[in-house]
């Protein structure tokens, strides 16, 4: 594990049977409380991703906060792909299966400039399905996917087959 790696794995926390029995949530926030790891994160996306991309596009909830670093990081612009019905205009939406029941995600129909290089950010790739539907999504509203970046990946699980042909970019993979 690289030095970044095993601050991340330092800076996580292990939630049991959250959101439902069964399932270990991994908590991004003590990481998010840690500035100076959370800015390494960030710069260490930053410089893989540079003169790769034209916007990024976070996932609520934590993808929000480490997409909105990284495009501030880069300089350019974030997109919000947001739960069901929190966006005020004009929406393209699609439905997926999660791991632990069904979501709706959606981002403004708006939102991407025809052929834009699209990064997809999130904190966790666990199956798949979030990361899947986001990439669909994003092209459904005009814009090019060109990978998936995620802090953490729970390798076991196996999200990156739901992600076949698409670059995907994890700082960490457990």
């Amino acid at each position: 594990m690289t030095d970044l790696g095993d601050l991340i794995a330092s800076r996580l926390r292990d939630v049991p049977d959250f959101p439902s029995p069964g399932v270990i949530f991994k908590d991004v926030t003590p990481l998010l409380a840690d500035g100076a790891v959370f800015g390494a994160v960030t710069r260490e996306l930053a410089d893989r991703w540079r003169d790769r991309v034209d916007v990024i596009a976070g996932v609520e909830a934590r993808g929000f906060i480490f997409g909105a670093a990284l495009a501030h990081e880069l300089g350019l612009g974030f997109v919000a792909v947001r739960k069901a019905g929190k966006l005020p205009a004009a929406t393209t939406a699609i439905s997926y299966d999660l791991e632990y029941g069904s979501a709706t995600i959606e981002v403004h129909a708006d939102a991407f400039v025809a052929g834009s290089r699209v990064l997809v950010v999130d904190d966790v790739l666990a199956t798949g399905g979030t990361a899947a539907a986001a990439c669909e999504l994003v092209e459904r509203a005009g814009g090019a996917v060109v990978g998936c970046a995620v802090v953490l990946e729970l390798a076991f699980l196996d999200g990156r087959a739901r992600l076949a042909g698409r670059h995907v970019d994890a700082l960490l993979a457990t």
